[in-house]
C-alpha cells in the first residue's frame, strides 16, 4: 500500500507541529509548512520534509502546491488547513487594514490553497481536507472580534463545501479546538502593537486592566486548557476513520458552547460568556 501524503499549514508551533510529528509516526508522509525559513529549516533538522507555504502570499502557495505534487509524482492524500494567527482588540478599534490582514491568512489563503488542491483529490478519486476552526467559530469573545470574525467565516465556507462535495470522493471535515497550549497570543502582540491605538480607545482603561495584563504577563494555563496532542488525536480519527464525522469538538469549552448555543436564547448565552 502506497505511503498516504498530507500537507499541513502552519507547522512552525503549537497544534501544527504537533500534528506534523504525529502524523509523520503513524506512517504518513507529512509536508509540514510554515511561513518561514527558518522554521521550515529547523523542521528538516527533525526529520520532517518541510518548505514555506504563506497563507497570505498567493504565489506561495502555488509554489507550496507544486513542490508537494513534484513530490508526490502529482497526488496528495489530505489537507490540514492549520495556519492562523489573532489580533486582539476591541471591535471598534479595528481598522480596515488589520481585518484585511487577518482575513487573508485565516480566510482568502485557506480557501485558495483548498481551491488548488481539489482537483488533485477529484482526478486520484480520494481526498479529506480539514479546516481548523475554533470554539470561537461557534461563539463570541470579547478583545477577539477580528479572529473570531474570520472563524465564523471558515465555519460557513466550509459547511457550504462539504454539502457541495457530497457528490464527490472528498470528505469535508472541522476541528473545533478551545484553549490549547500554543504560542498564538505571544505570536498576537506584533499584530496587536501594529494595529491597535488602545491609548486613544475609550476603552484605555479596559485594555490596561484586563488585554495588556493577558498580553503581555506570564500566567498559568488556561481552565481546561489541553495540550496539542488533544487536537492530533481528533485529526487521526478525521484523516483515518472509514467514516470521518463533519466536526470534532475538542476540549470541554468546546463541548459546552457547542451545546449552549443549541439550547439557549442569545441573551442569555452572552450572558455567560460575558461572565468568563
Amino acid at each position: 500500500m502506497a505511503q498516504r501524503s498530507v500537507l499541513v499549514t502552519g507547522c512552525s508551533s503549537g497544534i501544527g507541529y504537533d500534528a506534523a510529528h504525529a502524523l509523520a509516526a503513524r506512517g504518513w508522509r507529512v509536508f509540514a509548512t510554515c511561513r518561514a525559513e527558518a522554521d521550515c529549516a529547523r523542521l528538516r533538522d527533525e526529520g520532517l520534509e518541510s518548505f514555506v507555504l504563506d497563507y497570505a502570499d498567493e504565489a506561495s502557495i502555488a509554489q507550496a502546491v507544486a513542490e508537494t505534487l513534484s513530490r508526490t509524482g502529482g497526488t496528495l492524500d489530505a489537507l490540514y488547513n492549520n495556519g492562523a494567527f489573532a489580533c486582539p482588540g476591541a471591535v471598534e478599534d479595528l481598522p480596515r487594514g488589520a481585518l484585511r490582514e487577518i482575513f487573508e491568512t485565516n480566510l482568502f489563503g485557506v480557501h485558495d490553497l483548498t481551491a488548488r488542491v481539489i482537483p488533485v483529490m477529484r482526478a486520484q478519486g480520494h481526498g479529506r481536507i480539514v479546516n481548523c476552526s475554533s470554539v470561537l467559530g461557534l461563539v463570541p469573545m470579547t478583545w477577539r472580534g477580528a479572529y473570531v470574525a474570520t472563524k465564523y467565516a471558515l465555519e460557513g465556507l466550509t459547511d457550504v463545501l462539504r454539502l457541495e462535495m457530497r457528490d464527490t470522493p472528498i470528505d469535508i471535515i472541522l476541528i473545533e479546538p478551545g484553549p490549547v497550549t500554543s504560542k498564538i497570543r505571544v505570536n498576537s502582540i506584533p499584530h496587536f502593537e501594529r494595529w491597535i491605538d488602545w491609548q486613544a480607545s475609550p476603552r484605555a482603561a479596559q485594555y490596561r486592566t484586563s488585554l495588556r495584563k493577558r498580553l503581555y504577563q506570564d500566567r498559568a494555563p488556561d481552565r481546561f486548557e489541553l495540550p496539542p496532542a488533544a487536537v492530533s488525536a481528533k485529526l487521526i480519527h478525521a484523516l483515518e476513520s472509514p467514516r470521518p464525522r463533519a466536526r470534532y469538538y475538542v476540549t470541554t469549552p468546546t463541548h459546552a458552547m457547542g451545546l449552549l448555543r443549541r439550547l439557549l436564547p442569545t441573551a442569555a448565552l452572552d450572558w455567560i460568556i460575558a461572565k468568563g
